[in-house]
């Protein structure tokens, strides 16, 4: 985080969520679902648009669904860091 001259307030919220549990044995790396994301996808699919980055998002919040991995836990600390997202605990 010191080692360059670009600063990054993202490392600067992981250092913060590592430092509380290195292991994010509280956490569970599911993330919500609010339906937008999958409206947006259909809606796309339905006009003919492309829509790749919010396709794969909403994929992504599928996968979170599923067995927890240590990545999918330190997007949910991360994203409960920077914006105060609710996380799920075991």
């Amino acid at each position: 985080m010191h080692g360059s001259v670009v600063r990054s307030w993202l490392l600067e919220l992981a250092v913060s969520a590592f430092s509380q549990d290195q292991d994010f044995t509280h956490l569970k790396g599911w993330v919500a679902d609010s339906g937008e994301g999958r409206w947006t996808v259909q809606e796309a699919i339905d006009k003919d648009v492309p829509a790749p980055v919010i396709t794969l998002s909403l994929l992504n919040r599928f996968r979170s669904r599923q067995d927890d991995s240590y990545q999918a836990k330190v997007l949910a600390a991360l994203r409960n860091e920077f914006g105060g997202h609710a996380v799920k605990t075991e």
